[in-house]
């Protein structure tokens, strides 16, 4: 048997996510596992209740419910929670904290720097309302050529957040690439950036 690398302490298991939600399950659910085999096993040998207790745990706030949790299993091709309608925006702001940053942030020519979650739902509203402004709707497609920033991170967040698709490329993609995965999407509209820095060099 190889050697134990890393044990947590009773505080880090205790604090875990999994003990949470293994905690739930036994409260909501009625259900306890001795060790995190047997709940494994439970996961893929009981997928539509675990994925339905996922769902819960988290608090999955969909704007209309799901009818069945797996609809259909071939793969590829397995329908997931049929009939649910969500937004993906939403279900990142809403795990919103003030305790901890949204984003941690580090460019080649910028300091380390936190974005916090009020910044980032603020910075994301007034950037989907100036998309709107600007005719982009639910089902458009917006592109973007972007460095990976906390703005395209914005960006993104803005972009889904009114039900638009979103698509990017990185400024080092190539000119051909770029034009060739923006052309099958058909945007309506484009963020881009004005240049990107790389190895020490500017572009």
């Amino acid at each position: 048997m190889a050697d134990v690398l890393w044990e947590p302490t009773a505080a880090t298991s205790r604090d875990a996510n999994i003990t949470h939600y293994l905690e739930w399950l036994r409260s909501e659910r009625g259900l306890s596992f001795g060790d995190y085999d047997t709940l494994w096993r439970w996961s893929v040998e009981r997928l539509e209740d675990f994925w339905a207790s996922i769902w819960d745990y988290y608090g999955v706030g969909a704007a209309s419910g799901y009818g069945t949790v797996l609809a259909d299993r071939a793969m590829p091709g397995a329908r997931w929670f049929t009939g649910a309608r969500l937004n993906y925006a939403e279900q990142v702001l809403a795990r919103a904290t003030g305790e901890r940053p949204a984003l941690i942030a580090r460019g080649e020519s910028t300091a380390l720097h936190e974005v916090s979650w009020e910044t980032l739902r603020g910075q994301v509203g007034a950037l989907a309302e100036a998309l709107r402004e600007r005719g982009v709707s639910k089902s458009d497609r917006v592109a973007a050529y972007v460095s990976n920033l906390p703005e395209a991170v914005v960006a993104m967040l803005a972009v889904t957040s009114i039900g638009a698709v979103w698509t990017a490329c990185a400024p080092e993609f190539g000119v051909r690439s770029v034009l060739d995965r923006f052309a099958q999407a058909e945007p309506v509209a484009l963020v881009a950036v004005d240049g990107y820095r790389f190895c020490g060099r500017s572009y």
